[in-house]
């Protein structure tokens, strides 16, 4: 199946994927927030698919300012459903590719701590995966 997406939806896309990395790293403040958001980004940048293609270009329109964590999550959630809705209705296979990035590049972000993460990543991991599933 083709993929035709729209230039806002490469927003959506690029601000649910890099966002959730930012979210990571905001939730690991107290910790290592530089390290999770390298690995987080590492991660993505080794995006393969239409999902690295989209993730590799400028991300040019997306805004993940905001003054709390709470006001980051309340743009990187929604659009983390969104991107899910619409790949899910276009090619659920590239759907499942970005829903993986995803998982890879918050993983990678959350295991910049020996052992298990701390209970604010652990907690953003849960909800980011939760925004994923929720489509």
């Amino acid at each position: 199946m083709s993929l035709t997406l729209t230039a806002q939806d490469k927003i959506t896309m690029r601000t649910a994927a890099w966002g959730s990395v930012s979210l990571m790293a905001a939730a690991d403040a107290a910790g290592k927030p530089h390290r999770a958001a390298t690995h987080g980004s590492i991660a993505l940048a080794s995006a393969t698919g239409l999902t690295g293609h989209v993730l590799a270009e400028w991300p040019k329109g997306v805004n993940l300012r905001g003054k709390s964590v709470a006001e980051l999550a309340d743009v990187v959630l929604p659009a983390l459903t969104a991107a899910m809705s619409l790949l899910n209705k276009q090619d659920p296979a590239e759907a499942v590719n970005f829903r993986r990035t995803v998982v890879v590049a918050v993983e990678a972000a959350a295991r910049t701590h020996q052992g298990e993460p701390r209970p604010p990543v652990a907690e953003m991991l849960r909800k980011i995966t939760a925004a994923l599933d929720a489509a």
